[in-house]
């Protein structure tokens, strides 16, 4: 039967010079199988299909073939096809092309803001990946609405209004890519507001402060003491030599982590996040929640999120980073009616969708049940590692101490004066990624109140636990 332009086989792309066909055709594969563009194993189109593709005739393609396969570059055996052959990769000359080396990555990862990979749903999200793709309209596959599918905005209001105590309706949230994503569209409708600041917490991701400075707005630092982020600094209440008052006095939005301020793992006091509402209202401001990993509470009830408090002055960001994995690129934005259009236009005129089939995939992962059963079990998990953490410390490291509430996916352990900078330079040595609290600190905040180490916890695989716990109570003091 013949063949049609569907079932012609690989693409392959030749240059064939010459005026003698067979020969520059053998030239051409020779040369890519040489210079390993075609890799050993590789399998060629058939004669028939390398002949149309090239508008030669087919005995031309199938006598270069047999060159080549005598020569040993390729190999040709029945119902294999002909393949490149496995000898003929050619290695380069170490004297003159050395192979790069890698550099040894770290035995054991402490790194915070990683949840634990391997435990990722794989069974349970292909399942719902399958539902949700049999069930999707044609049209789902388009560029479609700028704000994402309404199968997830529908799942996550319905969910973030149960469990995260946020107030809003589908039409108000917006899906991205991520919290640097969600952030670039917010900071960059704020500088087009005419704002020239964003106050932000002492402690927190240079990536962040980083995106709002390039999109033109100062980064302002607010004061941090033992019971957290001092909010009432943005209404001027605690005009104390050194907060920056004056950089203050223009600022109208702020960028927090009230559930579990990110990396000091402390909850903002109610009077503090009922001063920054207050603030909002007064001003007009605007409040960023960065809502990273509320649902992870160990001993008691999440706090709920700020944006509850007021709808109308609050952003609510959250994303799938810390309760899945950063890897789906998954976010959203939960905005106030003044905010919606302008943040949806922002995100239609560069970016009209994320990857619709993993947001279809979420919904159905969310409205099935299959993702609170996950974030109760990675609950469960990351309490004892925390647990675990906290009774090693008692026994092998007492002059350090856990800091913060029990939540989340990482633990500050305040060290003995002095000692920050060893620890970690004794842990790189081990081989163990470990950050200090230094790295986390504002360039404009004031110096840290004690030496500290951030370990993430969460970022192990279960296997691998003991190992890094093990390792870490070695470098401490």
């Amino acid at each position: 039967m013949e063949e049609t332009w569907a079932t012609l086989g690989v693409d392959l792309h030749l240059e064939v010079g010459g005026s003698r066909l067979r020969r520059g055709l053998t030239d051409a594969l020779r040369e890519a199988v040489r210079s390993g563009r075609l890799a050993p194993g590789t399998r060629l189109p058939s004669s028939r299909s390398l002949a149309a593709d090239l508008g030669i005739a087919r005995n031309t393609v199938a006598e270069a073939y047999a060159d080549l396969v005598a020569e040993g570059w390729l190999t040709a055996r029945q119902g294999s096809g002909t393949r490149v052959a496995e000898r003929a990769a050619v290695a380069p000359d170490s004297a003159t092309a050395p192979r790069p080396r890698s550099p040894r990555g770290p035995t054991h990862n402490l790194e915070p803001g990683n949840p634990d990979l391997a435990s990722f749903p794989r069974a349970e999200w292909l399942k719902s990946a399958r539902r949700a793709l049999s069930a999707a309209p044609h049209d789902a596959l388009g560029y479609g609405d700028p704000r994402g599918r309404i199968e997830l905005r529908t799942a996550l209001a319905d969910y973030l209004a149960r469990a995260r105590g946020v107030r809003t309706d589908p039409d108000r949230i917006v899906i991205c890519s991520g919290f640097v994503h969600g952030l670039r569209l917010l900071t960059a409708v704020l500088r087009q507001r005419g704002l020239s600041s964003l106050a932000v917490e002492s402690y927190g991701l240079d990536v962040h402060w980083g995106v709002a400075e390039a999109a033109g707005l100062r980064t302002v630092p607010l004061r941090f003491d033992e019971l957290g982020t001092c909010t009432g600094d943005l209404a001027g209440a605690a005009a104390v030599a050194g907060t920056r008052s004056d950089a203050l006095a223009d600022v109208r939005a702020v960028l927090l982590t009230p559930s579990h301020q990110f990396p000091m793992g402390v909850a903002l006091r109610p009077e503090r996040r009922a001063a920054v509402v207050d603030w909002a209202r007064r001003t007009g401001g605007l409040i960023l929640e960065d809502d990273y990993d509320g649902e992870f509470r160990y001993d008691r009830q999440p706090v709920g999120a700020l944006q509850g408090l007021d709808p109308d002055r609050v952003v609510y960001v959250g994303t799938a980073s810390k309760s899945l994995a950063p890897g789906l690129r998954l976010g959203w934005l939960v905005l106030p009616p003044s905010l919606a259009s302008e943040v949806v236009s922002a995100k239609g005129g560069t970016d009209w969708s994320c990857g619709v089939l993993d947001q279809l995939a979420l919904a159905e992962f969310i409205t099935s049940g299959a993702y609170d059963r996950h974030v109760r079990a990675s609950r469960l998990r990351y309490r004892r590692r925390r647990d675990q953490l906290v009774a090693a410390l008692a026994s092998r490291a007492p002059s350090v101490r856990a800091t913060g509430i029990a939540a989340g996916l990482h633990a500050v352990l305040q060290l003995p004066p002095g000692t920050e900078q060893s620890v970690v330079r004794a842990a790189a040595w081990q081989g163990l990624l470990l950050h200090g609290l230094t790295r986390y600190r504002h360039a404009d905040a004031a110096a840290e109140p004690y030496d500290a180490v951030v370990v993430g916890y969460g970022t192990p695989p279960d296997h691998a636990w003991t190992g890094a716990l093990d390792a870490l109570c070695r470098v401490l003091p």
